[in-house]
């Protein structure tokens, strides 16, 4: 097995400061429902388009 690149290190590093940055933000309820994600998502190209949705939505 060969030793990981620096860019190996580097990516397993951004991933995990990542997921940490995502705990915070779920424990803090700094989140949006999969509901209002779908109806801005399913807004997309339509002559309604909706605003995207904000945190706690």
């Amino acid at each position: 097995m060969t030793e990981p690149s620096v860019f190996d290190q580097t990516a397993e590093d951004a991933e995990e400061r990542a997921l940490q940055e995502g705990e915070r933000a779920l424990a803090e309820g700094r989140v949006i429902s999969h509901e209002a994600m779908r109806r801005w998502l399913l807004s997309w190209g339509t002559s309604n388009e909706l605003p995207p949705p904000k945190c706690g939505e």
